[in-house]
């Protein structure tokens, strides 16, 4: 525990900059191991707060994190799109064969998502506990940002590809999800994953997350795409 003496925050200011503290030291735990080992003791006890003064700032360790979850979600979506913008402006943008534009589109989309591990296991907890035991009204907050981020990355993949906005959409609502599960199933950094790592029979337990990640959204791009231009039937 930190030997700060914390005195309950009496203005807005004061609130959000204590919210901001409690919120960085559960990202620092859940970095350090994952978000399901860290409890609101431990947040408490990282930011030299007692649990009962801490929760005078969020309602429950899962609004926590669901605010977390709602930063990233924001976070992504803007560095994703400059991304993008980067990808469109190279000088071979529009000289590129259809299947190599999906899979350089799809690598950008896999590699932002495998550079913030934090970002992926919030995704993973964020339908299965993060949204169980809040409020309603912080679950509607949570997926109002949440939903948005999908919307400006969809708009994003429509100026570099030919695809809907509702196809745009649904590859960024498939790249999410299957990085939330991927990374779970990857346990990087674990005693699980090293098990599996130095077991030959286990081999194709290990999952390498960004390439996979990179050949899944490549082919639903690519699918989308061939059904733009598969001719009507007569």
């Amino acid at each position: 525990m930190t030997d700060l003496a914390f005195e309950r925050a009496r203005t807005p200011e004061a609130k959000r900059a204590r919210q901001e503290t409690i919120l960085a030291a559960a990202a620092r735990l859940a970095a350090a191991g994952s978000v399901r080992e860290v409890t609101a003791s431990a947040i408490a006890d990282e930011v030299g707060m007692h649990k009962s003064a801490m929760l005078r700032y969020f309602e429950t360790r899962e609004d926590i994190f669901l605010q977390l979850a709602a930063n990233a979600w924001g976070e992504w979506s803007a560095a994703v799109r400059t991304a993008l913008e980067d990808l469109a402006a190279r000088p071979t943008a529009g000289h590129r064969e259809a299947d190599q534009a999906a899979q350089e589109i799809a690598a950008v989309l896999a590699h932002s998502l495998v550079a913030r591990p934090l970002f992926c296991d919030l995704l993973a907890h964020t339908p299965l506990n993060l949204e169980r035991n809040v409020s309603l009204e912080k679950v509607k907050a949570f997926k109002t940002r949440a939903l948005a981020g999908v919307a400006e990355v969809g708009s994003a993949l429509c100026t570099v590809t030919p695809l809907r906005l509702d196809q745009a959409r649904g590859v960024v609502a498939t790249a999410t999800s299957m990085a939330a599960a991927m990374w779970q199933m990857a346990a990087p950094g674990t005693k699980l994953r090293a098990f599996y790592e130095s077991e030959p029979d286990l081999a194709h337990a290990v999952v390498d997350v960004e390439p996979q990640l990179t050949d899944i959204i490549s082919a639903l791009i690519t699918g989308y795409t061939a059904r733009l231009t598969r001719p009507e039937p007569n």
